[in-house]
Parts: structure tokens; sequence; C-alpha cells
């Protein structure tokens, strides 16, 4: 480690936000911090990471977390929407339950009426009637009760057979929110694990220099320049509403997996913003970018939704003069930053 730290101060030092330097950083603090998770407890000494370690070090270890909260976003959207339909089964279960146990009642009462009569055969019973009549009228109307207790009889059946089906729709649908409730447990533990690395290697840091991370703009989270409102109109009333919305969240805190009113994550902030507008988002971002229209960089307009990264784990909304509002990461608010300090990917407009 000595003889490395010798020949680093032989060479010419690399500027703090260059990209070979950030990238060569990265890698080695990468590889510090796992060898410090892996011995963690130990009585062996942690190595000692420059800040332009710690910074490319816990660069990384936020975009991981961010794009493990997206997909804790979207199995929380999927948990949700099966307790939904699971909780729909079972009251139509229910339903259906009640129709049947009339039916069976109403089988009973046929039951118990054929016991009453004693099961006298027809043409007995027309010797001994004082009024044929009356009885060949009675024997048809007994033959109509016949054909509707044999429609009673299919329909319970048919009741059965459907209440089966509804029964192993269920199943299904718990067994699926068993699995959702699973990836759910799994992405919240990697998001904390992310976030605890981040947070042990930012404490090595000093007052000073952490300060200067958690404020200055970089190459993955952007900064807190501020434009004033109003210098790129916005196409639309809704689009107005939105941004509007995202003005007056800057400042507030980022949470994984918060949609406000008093904390955001990246998408929870866009899907907020437009749901003040009246229009309704999916939660993650890799569905945010599916809704509206598809549009290109030079023809963003503010309201738009920015995305970053090849994976589509992070949102912002446009407003205008190449700037964004978003959520950046945890220790940074919301706040206005350049679209060219992250890895455009694309963008759509809501409405």
């Amino acid at each position: 480690m000595a003889a490395q730290r010798k020949a680093a101060h032989r060479k010419p030092r690399q500027g703090l936000f260059t990209a070979p330097a950030v990238r060569t950083a990265a890698s080695l603090a990468l590889a510090g911090a796992a060898t410090a998770t892996a011995f963690e407890g130990a009585a062996q000494a942690e190595p000692q990471l420059t800040p332009v370690e710690v910074k490319a070090a816990v660069d990384r270890l936020y975009h991981e977390a961010e794009v493990a909260t997206e997909k804790y976003n979207g199995a929380k959207e999927k948990a949700a929407a099966t307790e939904k339909s699971l909780g729909a089964l079972s009251d139509e279960a229910a339903r259906r339950t009640e129709r049947l146990n009339a039916a069976r009642n109403a089988l009973g009462s046929f039951a118990t009426a054929q016991y009453r009569s004693g099961g006298i055969d027809p043409a007995v019973q027309l010797a001994l009637s004082s009024d044929p009549d009356a009885f060949l009228e009675r024997a048809s109307y007994q033959d109509r009760v016949g054909d509707r207790q044999a429609g009673a009889v299919n329909g319970v059946r048919r009741q059965i057979g459907e209440i089966a089906q509804l029964r192993a729709r269920a199943e299904d649908q718990l067994e699926a929110l068993t699995a959702r409730r699973a990836e759910l447990r799994e992405q919240k533990d990697t998001v904390r694990t992310k976030l605890a690395a981040a947070q042990k290697l930012l404490a090595t840091l000093s007052d000073d220099q952490r300060a200067a991370y958690e404020g200055a703009g970089d190459g993955a989270h952007g900064g807190s320049v501020r434009t004033p409102r109003g210098a790129t109109p916005a196409p639309n009333a809704r689009a107005a509403q939105a941004v509007a919305f995202a003005y007056g969240a800057i400042g507030k805190p980022y949470v994984w997996g918060a949609t406000g009113p008093d904390s955001f994550d990246c998408s929870g902030l866009t899907q907020a913003a437009w749901r003040a507008a009246g229009v309704s988002l999916p939660r993650t971002t890799y569905s945010q970018i599916d809704t509206g229209t598809r549009v290109s960089r030079s023809e963003l307009a503010p309201g738009d939704l920015v995305f970053f990264y090849s994976g589509i784990s992070h949102v912002g909304m446009y407003i205008g003069g190449g700037q964004m509002i978003h959520a950046p990461r945890p220790g940074a608010p919301v706040r206005v930053a350049s679209i060219n300090d992250m890895p455009f990917s694309g963008a759509t407009r809501v409405a």
C-alpha cells in the first residue's frame, strides 16, 4: 500500500472530477469497501481512501441504492395491486357462497316436500282422487317443479365449480403476493445495505469535505443552481401545474420509497408533481418512461420527464434552459440541476 502511495505521489495528480480519475478511484474504492465489509469487526486495519476515492465509491453506492429503490417501488406497486385483486376475489367468493347456500336451502325444501308426499305413484293418486281433473292439474305442476328442481341441482353444481375456480385463482394470487413481498424485503435490504456502506465511507471525510460533497454538483447527481421561474413557459396548463409543484418541493429531503408531501425519491417526486396536475403516473422510472409521448432531447419543454442511465434508474422534471428539478439522493434535497450531469437515456411528454 505504501508503495502504491509513493507511486501516486510521483505521478501528476488528476482533477477531482475528471472521468478517468473517477473511474479508477471508483474501482479502488469499491474494492476497499468490499474488503472493509468482509472483515468488519475483525482485527484488521481498513484501507485509507482518499477523498476522491470515497466520493467515487459513494456515488456508485448511491446509484446502486437508487436502482434497488426503483425495483422496490415496482414490487410495492405490484404487491398492492395483487392485494387488491386478492381482496376482490375473496369478496366475490363470499357472495357466490351466499348464493350457493341459498340454492342448497331451496333443494332442501324440494326434498322435504317429496318426503311429505310419501312418494305415491301418480297412477294410484289419480285412481284415488275424487277430482281427476284437479289431480291432473296438480301433476302438471309437479312436473314443472321437477324441472325446476333439476335446474336447481345443475345450478348448485355450476356454482360449486365457479367457487372452486375462484379459490384456485385466489391461491395463485396469494402465491404471487408472497413472492412480491419477498422481493420487497430483498430490495429493501439491498437499499439499506448500500446506504449504510455509503454513510460509512462518508464518515471518513472531514466535515468540510463532506459538506462540499453534499452540496456540490457532481458527475452523478447535479448541484443546486436555481433558474428563475418562467424563463421557459410550459406548453400547457397541466405541465405548468406540474412544474409549479416541483418548484414547491425544492429543499425537501430525499427519502427512498417516498412520494410526498414532505419527502420524495426521484420517481415519487415526478409522480406527485403530475398528480397535482390531475395526471396519474405509474410509480417507477422504468414505467414512467413509457407514459405519454417520447420526445427528443432537442424537443424538451417544461414538464417533460427526463430519464438517466441505461437501466432508466433516475428521473427528473425538465424546467427549461437545460435544467431539471429532481430528488438526487440521500443527503441531497430536491434541487435544480443540469440534465448534462448524468448519462441521458430519454424523455417523455406526459400531457
